[in-house]
């Protein structure tokens, strides 16, 4: 098989295609290799999904209901969907789809549930309680969001800096791996070196292949509180701009387009979109000033 010819022409090819094609390659060639030529990532080869096409719906209505309304635990989002969308969704099955979109209702103690901690991972202090962020590249921060597709879903993991709201670097994957995210903060790492780098408590931000990247580029590392819901504003704030001008708007078919199409937004967005608290600057303007 020749696989220069296929990375080419691989923007034809549905993430299940490729992944297809990783099946029927040639055994002396890497997974590492075959993830690279096939832009995905090296978990993404051992993923099977487990979700249905009825709660894969289901999970797109609740991300639709909850952008718009935050505060929605199980019970008024269970509600909603019988009022607005005509399903009968039990309470307890709303509340497992939430889990596994990483939302619960906005509230004093709210859980981070795309990121599970891991109890064996350190967890490292809040650091930017009472500061004044004054600067770019005085703190970075990231998370990871929920994206639709028609096809199924996908997550979103940006990096952004907190005083321009600059994105540094974003990416995608089919499955809640660290490869993504360590690509994505190596990403930001190639633009600037922030003095702190905010995460939550997850799993993938807590591993220690994640906060050495950090460490050896000489940066403090800082994590939310748990139950804190406005440790990281910025980026809640981020996702619901992007899904509500974006995702919404979009209907991507594969994570191959959303890959295709969030690349054109998140330019518009740091270059030609104003920020009404950035005195209507765009966040390049201020983050390269």
């Amino acid at each position: 098989m020749n696989y220069l010819g296929l990375k080419k022409n691989y923007q034809s090819l549905t993430v299940k295609d490729r992944l297809s094609l990783v099946e029927k390659t040639n055994s002396q060639i890497s997974l590492a290799r075959q993830a690279e030529l096939l832009d995905v990532s090296r978990s993404a080869i051992y993923y099977q999904p487990t979700i249905n096409d009825r709660d894969v719906l289901i999970m797109n209505l609740i991300d639709h209901i909850y952008t718009d309304c935050p505060f929605y635990g199980k019970r008024r989002m269970a509600f909603t969907l019988k009022e607005d969308y005509g399903l009968t969704v039990g309470r307890a099955h709303v509340k497992t789809l939430m889990n596994k979109m990483g939302l619960e209702a906005i509230y004093p103690k709210k859980k981070r549930n795309l990121s599970q901690p891991n109890k064996q991972h350190r967890v490292y202090p809040y650091l930017l309680r009472g500061m004044e962020i004054i600067k770019p590249n005085q703190v970075f921060s990231t998370d990871i969001t929920y994206i639709k597709l028609i096809t199924g879903f996908c997550y979103l993991i940006a990096v952004i800096d907190w005083f321009s709201r600059y994105v540094l670097s974003w990416r995608l994957s089919n499955s809640l791996d660290t490869d993504f995210c360590l690509d994505a903060l190596n990403d930001a790492y190639q633009i600037n070196r922030p003095d702190i780098f905010n995460s939550d408590q997850g799993s993938q931000f807590t591993s220690q292949e994640f906060i050495n990247l950090s460490l050896q580029n000489q940066v403090a590392v800082s994590m939310d509180g748990r139950g804190r819901c406005l440790d990281n504003i910025f980026v809640e704030r981020l996702w619901r701009t992007v899904k509500r001008e974006n995702v919404y708007l979009s209907d991507y078919q594969t994570i191959t387009e959303a890959r295709t199409g969030l690349k054109d937004y998140f330019n518009f967005y740091n270059h030609r979109r104003p920020h009404q608290s950035l005195n209507y600057q765009t966040p390049a303007k201020i983050y390269f000033q």
